[in-house]
């Protein structure tokens, strides 16, 4: 019999046993008693999976799919558990420092950026091992771009998606409504009163006066899109960057920790009509079956960030039989098109390894041009540009 995967957040102290991972969203604060014990970390058919909360939160997580599909076709009965933790993959950078247990075998959603701050923060420190491609059947599927974008000179990280930051904005709000960004209605003195803002079209355009508090963004210190957000500043202003930020505050930008945070909270429930998030965004909102003026992809001035997700094994894995079985299964056809519907994303693998939906034909967006940061870019700049961000804009 197939046991129950499990979700784990770190952080909250809390551990959730669960059938259906999409009833899971808010409930992962629940004290460990409501809950049962935990799982055992010593069981060998147990593969522990850290990632972040929209892969196993939300209406249809992928990660539900994938614990599900994964356990159903390996022979040996294995068990999932997902960790999500409240810091991310500084909780396991911390770990290393204080040499404690890392309670992981793999992260599923490890960036160029995040592996950088590895790097430089634990130094000779060793958190991923390098990944034997000789055990991975699939290895050859994946699109030789995305494998140069990461660029990793150790080889840990192994593409599973990608995808690319950009804004996206409620047209209803704000070519329709007063687009004051406070949905009140009210006149805005700074604002033309006969006239809507309209959709920005650049990133300088987020600074007029038109769309005070209408943007809200994620934490570039704990999310993926937040940090691309970032750099894509740091691409288009140079030393000047923080120049941006400043009068970006000014203007009412409200920073939420995650891209959860950000979008379902504040996007979703009309308090800002502009968010940083993904060019699939229309694909989601389809499924979702929500209005699709209300999720109008912005790219701006034709450009997006692009973003390649990753899975990495921990060095420390007692389980990497296991670990390279579920690595090998996230490149197989029906795994790269669940991620990509569910986790609202570009497959990795090449377009013959792949069945799309049609959502993605019809609704997902590529920019005419992308801004992009590997490995060799960020080494030397992340953290420190990282730090300069938290002190002058926190």
């Amino acid at each position: 019999m197939r046991r129950r995967a499990l979700v784990r957040s770190i952080g909250v102290g809390s551990t959730v046993a669960i059938g259906g991972l999409g009833s899971l969203a808010g409930c992962l604060t629940r004290s460990p008693e409501e809950n049962g014990p935990e799982p055992e970390p010593d069981d060998e058919e147990t593969l522990r999976i850290a990632t972040y909360s929209s892969m196993v939160t939300g209406e249809t997580p992928a990660g539900e799919w994938l614990a599900e599909a994964f356990e159903a076709e390996h022979e040996d009965d294995p068990e999932i558990v997902w960790t999500v933790a409240e810091a991310g993959i500084e909780n396991y950078v911390r770990r290393a420092q204080l040499e404690a247990p890392i309670d992981a075998d793999l992260f599923l959603g490890l960036t160029p950026p995040e592996l950088v701050y590895v790097d430089e923060t634990l130094q000779a420190g060793r958190l991923f091992e390098t990944l034997d491609r000789d055990r991975l059947a699939h290895v050859d599927r994946v699109q030789p771009a995305l494998v140069d974008a990461v660029d990793d000179p150790r080889d840990r990280l192994f593409p599973f998606d990608t995808g690319y930051v950009t804004v996206v904005a409620d047209a209803t709000a704000l070519e329709d409504g007063d687009g004051d960004g406070d949905g009140d209605g009210d006149d805005d003195d700074d604002n033309d009163d006969d006239e809507s803002p309209g959709v920005p079209e650049s990133l300088a355009d987020l600074l007029e006066p038109k769309y005070e508090d209408a943007l809200v963004v994620q934490d570039p210190r704990r999310s993926d899109p937040g940090r691309a957000f970032l750099l894509w500043t740091v691409a288009e202003y140079g030393d000047e960057y923080l120049e941006y930020w400043r009068e970006l505050r000014e203007n009412g930008v409200r920073v939420r920790q995650r891209w959860t945070d950000a979008y379902r909270e504040s996007y979703l429930e009309g308090e800002r009509p502009l968010v940083v998030s993904y060019s699939t965004d229309r694909v989601g909102a389809s499924a979702a079956g929500r209005e699709l003026r209300g999720h109008t992809v912005t790219p701006l001035e034709g450009t997006g960030v692009e973003t390649v997700e990753s899975v990495a094994v921990f060095a420390e894995s007692p389980r990497t039989e296991l670990a390279y079985d579920f690595v090998d299964f996230l490149l197989s056809r029906p795994a790269q098109r669940e991620i990509a519907l569910r986790n609202v994303q570009f497959p990795a693998v090449e377009p013959a390894y792949v069945d799309l939906d049609e959502r993605f034909a019809e609704h997902a967006i590529e920019p005419e041009e992308s801004v992009t940061f590997t490995y060799d870019d960020l080494r030397g700049t992340m953290t420190g540009r990282l730090e300069e961000w938290e002190r002058e804009i926190v």
